[in-house]
């Protein structure tokens, strides 16, 4: 004896084993899938990061030319804040996409970079130097990767004009990716 709760069951399966049969279908749902996937990720990497709408913890931070630069010196304008290492190899990857950024994003946004967990200033400097970095370089220390809770490199903030938190992303960051959350 079938219930009427069973019959709907097989008819949905049956109906759901036609659609997989259409590939568009099958990309469909491979697609929401890996989008998932892709979301969880993300959200499991920032999870420790201050959270959207916290204010940015300010620094003072010298640069690689000796200069001082605050971050509340660069309100008015969105930031875009890098963290990285010079040991790190993904770091040096999304170099050259921080600096496109930076052409793309022209007078309308900031675009910086802090320097952690280095040896010396030396290698901060030739990590400069062989990623053709463009963008000002400051150089930070350990109650600055604490006050960000930066545990990962490459870490990316993405800072309103006045200065609150709108979104982070921890690792690789395609040059899309970086103006998709600038323009957000």
């Amino acid at each position: 004896m079938q219930t009427a709760g069973t019959g709907v069951l097989a008819r949905g399966r049956a109906a759901w084993a036609r659609a997989r049969q259409r590939w568009w279908v099958r990309w469909g749902v491979d697609l929401v899938l890996l989008a998932l996937v892709f979301t969880a990720v993300a959200a499991w990497q920032t999870r420790h990061l201050p959270g959207s709408g916290a204010p940015a913890p300010d620094f003072t931070l010298r640069t690689l030319s000796g200069e001082t630069v605050s971050l509340a010196s660069l309100r008015g304008k969105p930031v875009v804040l890098a963290f990285w290492a010079p040991w790190c190899g993904v770091c040096g990857a999304e170099s050259s996409n921080l600096s496109q950024l930076r052409r793309v994003a022209g007078d309308s946004a900031h675009v910086v970079s802090v320097a952690l967990a280095y040896e010396d200033v030396a290698a901060v400097q030739r990590f400069a130097e062989e990623h053709t970095v463009d963008y000002p370089v400051l150089l930070g220390d350990d109650s600055i990767q604490q006050a960000w809770r930066v545990n990962m490199f490459p870490t990316v903030f993405f800072l309103s004009a006045e200065g609150r938190i709108e979104r982070s992303v921890v690792g690789y960051t395609t040059l899309l990716g970086l103006s998709w959350r600038w323009m957000l």
